[in-house]
């Protein structure tokens, strides 16, 4: 993906010096290890934050450190900053051309933990997007544990963790994932999963209708960057994850969707950009 000399976005909240604590009993490494389940299988970030025991991580294990960054944090921090700069960009122009305006969220950077509208939360919850104070939150380390534990590599499939949390900022713009939450709020948590498989697929969607548009805008995608994105969405299944970890999977557990399905979305809004094929909320099951 090419991004030379492209502006990064000042809308960067870098809180990284702030924290970097180790959890009790548990590194940092071992939070992003688990946040590659977590991620994709904890639905809402606060239904993972109420099953965490944060005490062993807030009380006494937290030590707050000063510290450089290496080379590569750095640069990792700098395109971060430069990919949200192309959602600025990007939904900018797509929202104007709707009549609307587009507001840009925020973006976290944290090392370990950190507090967010939505409560206080650790690396474990993985990259998430808070509705209350309209930021997204992410522990850069995700990305090296990404490509570590499911060979998702790539600067592309890096930008699309983040073009996805954008969607639900979007979706929170359009007052879909503020409907789809209520909705969720007055169901079980079968049907809940059902809605949230939804609102997953819909993020995917539009992190394909960012990448539609980046490279229309500025011709930045290369030969493989398609397949990174691709590849990445096939690997963050519920059912490959689920797999992975206990050998079978659920389907009725599903919180983000199957492969194929995140896979299907988010080719859909590369190949279009046309937001009005993205309605996954008025589609059956098997539709999806």
């Amino acid at each position: 993906m090419k991004l030379d000399g492209r502006r990064e976005s000042t809308n960067v909240d870098d809180r990284r010096r702030l924290g970097g604590g180790k959890a009790a009993g548990m590194g940092i490494g071992g939070l992003i290890v688990a946040a590659l389940i977590t991620w994709i299988m904890g639905g809402n970030p606060l239904d993972t934050l109420q099953q965490a025991d944060l005490s062993q991580i807030t009380q006494g294990g937290a030590q707050t450190e000063q510290r450089e960054f290496t080379p590569e944090e750095q640069a990792l921090a700098k395109f971060s900053r430069q990919v949200l700069a192309s959602t600025e960009d990007v939904w900018t122009e797509v929202f104007k051309s709707m009549g609307k305006t587009y507001r840009s969220p925020q973006m976290v950077l944290f090392t370990g933990s950190v507090q967010s509208g939505c409560g206080n939360a650790t690396s474990a919850v993985g990259p998430f997007y808070c509705s209350a104070d309209e930021k997204l939150y992410i522990d850069l380390s995700f990305f090296s544990s990404m490509k570590k534990q499911l060979g998702a590599d790539g600067d592309f499939a890096y930008a699309y963790v983040i073009a996805h949390e954008v969607g639900h900022h979007v979706q929170h713009l359009l007052g879909t994932l503020d409907s789809a939450h209520a909705q969720m709020a007055k169901m079980n948590k079968t049907g809940a999963n059902k809605v949230s498989v939804r609102i997953e697929l819909q993020a995917d969607f539009y992190a394909g209708v960012w990448g539609h548009y980046e490279n229309k805008m500025f011709g930045s995608l290369e030969d493989g960057d398609l397949e990174e994105a691709i590849n990445c969405a096939q690997v963050i299944g519920d059912n490959y994850l689920q797999e992975k970890a206990q050998g079978y999977s659920q389907p009725e557990s599903f919180t983000h969707g199957t492969s194929a399905q995140r896979m299907k979305w988010l080719k859909l809004g590369l190949s279009t950009g046309d937001l009005s094929q993205g309605n996954t909320f008025q589609l059956s099951d098997s539709q999806l």
